[in-house]
């Protein structure tokens, strides 16, 4: 069961002048022994759980943050010492060599975290604009630092990060808090977060629907996303119908990963149907049977 709040991802962003609810996009593909994750639309708080599960290590090292929610008298962004603390954690902090000034995806201070300080570093009450993480099995030093600014820094945008950082179960990146891109080594993750997303995009129709905050929703069984990325590794959806009986997600198979721009095709593959009030989740193939 999770919470959907007004800062949701998909009830905050919305496509176009017309403001269209944002689609929900999914994509998996295996590369190098690890799972590539595309998605969206998906706060990295809305996930923080998922990524510090069982399998993850303790440390978490913020690499790269940039926001517009934590700015001094001059609208400068806050050092990360006095934005974590506002979040009530006391990470340790390292300058980022200045070797690597200018790299892509690192900041100017990396910021370490133990894991089970990540969803409240994250919080709700705020949003970074770009977040970059990566866990390791214990604090780094000066030289470890520096050998994972190295990777993350000279990565290529078109080969996987993880194989180049060998300690590490995971690596997250996040743009406008919104789009999301995971490399793991878990395989049971990709499933975990497509049933998260989809659970995401219910709730927040309800909530829509409702106006009352929060609302608690169910997640599917990780067996039903297992079940439609072994169909396809990509997916577009979008809410459906909402009824008194049931919320219906859409759902329709890509050759690749959405893009914004991208119209979202209207005829549905398949169908993601969260029951109401039972909460049980079902999988339907085309139009339901209850819009027939």
């Amino acid at each position: 069961m999770i919470e959907v709040g007004q800062y949701g991802a998909f009830g905050v962003n919305c496509v176009g002048m017309a403001r269209d609810p944002f689609p929900l996009s999914f994509s998996a593909q295996e590369a190098a022994g690890c799972w590539q994750l595309r998605a969206a639309a998906v706060r990295a708080v809305e996930v923080a759980d998922l990524l510090t599960g069982a399998t993850a290590n303790d440390t978490v090292v913020v690499v790269d943050l940039a926001t517009n929610s934590f700015l001094d008298e001059k609208y400068r962004q806050l050092p990360l010492a006095r934005i974590a603390a506002a979040q009530g954690v006391e990470p340790v902090v390292h300058p980022r060599g200045e070797w690597a000034a200018g790299a892509s995806g690192l900041g100017e201070e990396f910021l370490v975290l133990r894991k089970r300080e990540l969803g409240g570093f994250l919080g709700d009450d705020w949003a970074p604009y770009e977040l970059g993480l990566v866990d390791l099995p214990a604090p780094p030093g000066a030289e470890e630092l520096d050998q994972l600014a190295l990777a993350v820094g000279t990565a290529s945008s078109d080969e996987p990060l993880l194989p180049q950082l060998p300690l590490s179960q995971w690596y997250f990146s996040g743009h406008d808090d919104c789009y999301l891109w995971l490399e793991t080594r878990n395989a049971a993750l990709p499933s975990l977060l497509l049933a998260r997303l989809l659970a995401l995009a219910a709730g927040a129709a309800l909530l829509a629907e409702t106006g009352a905050e929060p609302v608690r929703v169910p997640e599917p069984e990780p067996s039903l996303a297992a079940a439609l990325l072994a169909e396809n590794p990509h997916w577009v959806g979008a809410v459906g119908e909402v009824t008194a009986e049931a919320v219906r997600v859409d759902l329709v198979p890509s050759k690749r990963p959405w893009r914004l721009g991208e119209r979202v095709p209207e005829a549905a593959g398949r169908y993601a149907r969260l029951g109401r009030p039972d909460g049980g989740w079902t999988l339907g193939q085309g139009a339901p049977a209850a819009a027939a």
